[in-house]
């Protein structure tokens, strides 16, 4: 991530319309055939489980760049043959993995700069899917969480694409920036290189810039409310909260994206910003002290690096580009259980449940149940969400927030793997504030 600069103006989308909603939520979720309540439905396009990311895989990636920086003079920055190294040895990797790699050259301060491109075979070229991270380092250290831990992210979700030989719908494309240090060079050369017909393509643009900060935050892009809520979904199925991103406005290669008009998301562990008590209490850690104490400093090595984070934040980037690019294998195979039946939401009062029994099943549930959700309520920061297991275990999906968007329309994945899959298993709504309304229009297990 590039230093603080003086604050520029730019217009933010703080909220999507509603039809925006719905129309990110049709990329979001593949609607399942209309059916009658508790119904099992064969369902060969529902997407696949995102899987779970081998964080020892990453922190093998963090190693082989710890020792690319220190046979270079200690840091892999612009210019210097540490960062040449780096991107020969991710390039290396996907071409092995079945990528169709462009390594794309740029010039800045007299020195040749790279960017790396990776595009997964399949999907719609039209409708593109694009997760990046910058790769360079400070010349005053290795930059292993700045920013290795992205890009050690990124790399080994692609690597999990092509494990899984995923078939997405949209298609996926991976960047690894040059010269971000420099201010965002490498992206806006790659965004500014684009034809306005091609740049349209891209639906979605996530970046991932220090994702393994030793005093660690949890912060999502808060650019758009859809990939924002994403995340914060994602991370309140694990039973953590998140904050909002501020320390990181402007300062990485989301900014580039979001000027020339494309929908950008992210995460965030912290940089130099300082952790409060509040957040102590809530992520653990220590008060007072930086999220990276080492931040642009020879001190930023492999050691500075904590794997429950990286572990956590590269799962939930799994999560998001299976998602996202509504992917699935082949062959497909589940059984889905909806009920289609509308719940009324009583305005800040009590809880509401719809149930769906499950039979035929065999043992217990899945450790990746999909709980596929569609809300229509008019605020749903409002709205606390649960799912019930027929023995009574509650799993906390979506907790209250100042989320002002419309709409719940998602997929959670719960590890549901301690109960018996078959029983009646409830979604459990409450509003707990005034003012707005809705309804549970359809919710769908997915085994």
């Amino acid at each position: 991530m590039t230093e603080r600069a003086p604050r520029r103006s730019r217009l933010r989308r703080s909220a999507l319309s509603a039809a925006a909603v719905v129309t990110l939520a049709a990329a979001l979720l593949t609607p399942a055939a209309a059916a009658s309540p508790t119904t099992p439905v064969a369902a060969p396009s529902a997407a696949a489980a995102a899987p779970d990311i081998p964080v020892a895989n990453v922190k093998a990636h963090l190693a082989q760049l710890q020792s690319i920086a220190t046979a270079n003079g200690g840091n892999r920055a612009h210019g210097r043959t540490g960062y040449k190294a780096s991107i020969d040895y991710v390039k290396a990797k996907l071409d092995a993995a079945g990528y169709t790699t462009a390594l794309k050259t740029f010039s800045y301060n007299g020195s040749t700069g790279y960017n790396l491109i990776a595009d997964w075979p399949g999907g719609d070229t039209s409708h593109v899917v694009m997760a990046g991270a910058h790769l360079d380092s400070v010349t005053g250290g290795p930059g292993i969480n700045d920013n290795g831990s992205g890009s050690a992210g990124i790399l080994e979700t692609a690597l999990a694409v092509s494990r899984a030989g995923l078939t997405p719908s949209k298609h996926l494309r991976f960047g690894w920036w040059g010269a971000e240090e420099y201010g965002m060079i490498g992206s806006k050369n790659y965004v500014n290189s684009l034809s306005s017909a091609d740049r349209s393509k891209i639906d979605t643009y996530l970046n991932f810039d220090m994702i393994g900060s030793p005093n660690p935050g949890y912060f999502t892009y808060r650019y758009d409310s859809a990939l924002d809520a994403l995340f914060r979904d994602y991370f309140a199925g694990i039973g953590i909260s998140t904050e909002q991103d501020f320390e990181g406005d402007g300062r990485s290669d989301h900014a580039p994206f979001q000027d020339a008009g494309i929908r950008v998301g992210g995460l965030f562990s912290g940089a130099d910003y300082t952790k409060t008590s509040a957040q102590a209490a809530k992520w653990g850690g220590t008060a007072g002290q930086p999220f990276d104490r080492c931040y642009h400093s020879s001190c930023d090595t492999s050691a500075n690096i904590n794997d429950t984070a990286l572990d956590r934040m590269t799962d939930a980037i799994a999560y998001a580009i299976w998602t996202l690019s509504a992917g699935s294998t082949t062959p497909p195979t589940g059984t889905v259980f909806e009920n289609t039946a509308d719940v009324q939401i009583p305005d800040n009062g009590a809880a509401v449940t719809s149930a769906v029994t499950v039979t035929g099943r065999t043992g217990n549930a899945p450790a990746a149940l999909q709980v596929g959700v569609d809300i229509k309520h008019t605020y749903r920061g409002d709205l606390v969400i649960d799912l019930v297991a027929p023995n009574g275990t509650s799993y906390r999906l979506k907790a209250s927030s100042s989320d002002s968007a419309p709409n719940v329309q998602t997929t959670y994945t719960v590890n549901a793997s301690a109960v018996a899959a078959n029983g009646t298993w409830k979604l459990k709504v409450q509003d707990v504030g005034p003012q707005d309304t809705g309804y549970i229009d359809s919710w769908k297990l997915t085994f």
